[in-house]
């Protein structure tokens, strides 16, 4: 059977069981276009920005464990979608993104609308393929998606030249794919899962470090039993929340520049060190020669080996999917008879409990301004904590990540290894069309909302009614307060003056605007929103200008220097 290259790429997408693809039309993809619009199996998705097409995929796929689907045109279409591709790469999510390019006799001539999309992507894609003949669609499509979530995922580019997707072509979609050069181990070795436990039953003042790999694994249950089984106080970096519920009396909290007191000194004093599906970044554990300054056996669980030992030297390198391997510590965990020092453990505990007693995510509630900690935990009390939680970046999100307390993985879904304004809404939109009849809230600054406000009308087109919870401050929160902070109070370009009036905005629209000015109106205002099922409402918060995010590691710093809000 042929059928043009636009046909096949289309049909690959039905194969794949797609069910949404998110993008914008331009002349280099109009023949895929053409297709999409004769089909009702794939959904588009209309978006307003090629950046926000690539974020939404992206919130698709964190929270469905599905690889997310782009489709954006050649030139600035791509150069477009750049920023959210590489938001993807950093967090390791499964994204397939389809460029057009132009037709292959002008590749190279400078023609209108073109870039070298496979140069411009190679530092961040986990691969990508520019397709010069229509029968060679199908296969790079298999190889895409198996390569997006296989392994570590990350996004994929395939770009596809315009007469490329004109051009006619037998069509037979591979049942499976094999790739020589790639070969991604799942299960570990089990001599260091056996060394793992050993190590872990001798532990007197031992930390479960866990991050994002948890959720991406869908390894929360493994976790949770491996905790409660030993006992063992668990960290959480900013990804990994919710790999285990926060409410429960093991979990010391996130760690690292704006984590508890606790987790970042319980992670500094510990002797054992299990890190299950993180990589000891900057922001996690500061400057990596403080941190070395206490000796401890430190296990890294990691499906990709060059994420480990890749900042910090460790004992147990085990390379393989966090899921498996957990199930295979349990087993053997399971049938051993030892069990941890109990009195060393009970001396670990209160050492951790004098530190929790110091409440170092206590703030100053007041009833003459609105606190933004206050906003988050009302939030919490209004959802149950059980809506899905977008964010952008800044200090509205370490808030977020501090004050609402998950309790399921694949709830948080924000940028965290790129750190990307204008993320939290396009995100959000994702969400709510894998999760219909779910609460879905995106947090949100003045400055990070105005990056893809214009998705409001993606909102109003295809009906998602997200709550918006704005935490307005009047300034770029994260940038002045490391200017009070670090550079003399000079607050160079971080007050946003001339904002817009964010309720007559989201009217114009199509949606529901309210403002809040008072600390008493916040919780009725939250109910009320979420109360309106089918509608967006965009709450428009004024909180303190003058409040900062507490604890903090100063950049540079080590885990132990940390400065909380009564040392100032």
């Amino acid at each position: 059977m042929e059928l043009t290259g636009a046909e096949i790429t289309v049909r690959c997408l039905q194969e794949e069981g797609v069910e949404y693809v998110f993008g914008y039309p331009g002349g280099a993809v109009l023949f895929i276009y053409d297709e999409l619009f004769k089909q009702e199996q794939v959904k588009h998705i209309l978006v307003r920005h090629e950046q926000a097409a690539v974020h939404a995929a992206d919130g698709y796929a964190r929270s469905t464990d599905k690889v997310g689907v782009a489709l954006v045109t050649s030139g600035p279409g791509l150069t477009n979608a750049v920023t959210g591709i590489a938001t993807a790469y950093m967090d390791s999510i499964p994204l397939v993104v389809i460029s057009g390019q132009v037709p292959t006799g002008f590749i190279g001539e400078d023609a209108f609308q073109e870039v070298d999309a496979v140069g411009i992507t190679r530092p961040c894609v986990k691969h990508n393929f520019l397709v010069k003949d229509a029968k060679d669609i199908a296969l790079t499509l298999k190889k895409a998606f198996y390569l997006a979530r296989t392994g570590r995922p990350g996004p994929v580019l395939v770009d596809i030249p315009k007469d490329v997707s004109n051009q006619k072509a037998a069509y037979e979609y591979p049942a499976s794919v094999s790739i020589r050069s790639y070969n991604p181990a799942t299960r570990g070795d089990p001599a260091l899962i056996k060394q793992t436990v050993q190590l872990l039953l001798a532990a007197r003042h031992p930390v479960v470090y866990s991050g994002g790999g948890v959720v991406l694994s869908d390894a929360a249950k493994q976790l949770t039993e491996l905790v409660r089984l030993l006992d063992f106080p668990v960290t959480s970096t900013l990804m990994g929340l919710g790999g285990y519920p926060s409410p429960d009396k093991n979990f010391l909290g996130m760690l690292g520049m704006h984590g508890t007191l606790e987790a970042n000194m319980a992670m500094q004093h510990c002797d054992v060190l299990l890190a299950i599906g993180a990589r000891f970044d900057d922001r996690v554990i500061g400057n990596v020669a403080h941190f070395a300054e206490v000796p401890r056996k430190i296990i890294h669980i990691d499906i990709d080996p060059a994420s480990i030992s890749k900042r910090v030297k460790v004992d147990v390198p085990l390379v393989g999917d966090v899921r498996h391997v957990l199930d295979d510590m349990l087993v053997l965990l399971r049938a051993s008879k030892q069990k941890p020092d109990a009195a060393a453990l009970g001396d670990w505990w209160r050492q951790i409990d004098e530190w929790r007693a110091r409440k170092s995510l206590t703030y100053r509630n007041s009833t003459e301004v609105i606190k933004p900690q206050y906003v988050i935990e009302q939030l919490y009390e209004v959802t149950h904590g059980d809506a899905f939680i977008t964010s952008d970046v800044g200090q509205h999100q370490m808030w977020a990540a501090q004050y609402y307390k998950f309790n399921q993985p694949r709830r948080w879904i924000n940028s965290g290894g790129l750190g990307t304004m204008g993320f939290g809404l396009p995100a959000a939109m994702g969400v709510q069309l894998a999760h219909p009849g779910a609460a879905v809230a995106c947090i949100t600054g003045e400055g990070s909302i105005q990056m893809n406000i214009q998705e409001l009308s993606t909102c109003k087109q295809f009906h998602l009614p997200l709550k918006i919870v704005l935490l307005n401050n009047g300034y770029l929160g994260m940038v002045r307060q490391w200017q009070e902070f670090f550079h003399g109070n000079r607050y160079s370009e971080s007050y946003m003056d001339a904002l817009p009036d964010f309720v007559r905005l989201a009217e114009a629209y199509g949606h529901v605007g309210v403002r809040i000015d008072k600390p008493a109106d916040v919780a009725a205002g939250l109910r009320e929103a979420f109360a309106r099922k089918d509608e967006l409402v965009f709450l428009d918060i004024h909180t303190d200008p003058t409040e900062n995010v507490f604890p903090m590691v100063p950049g540079g710093k080590g885990l132990s220097e940390i400065i909380m809000a009564e040392d100032l």
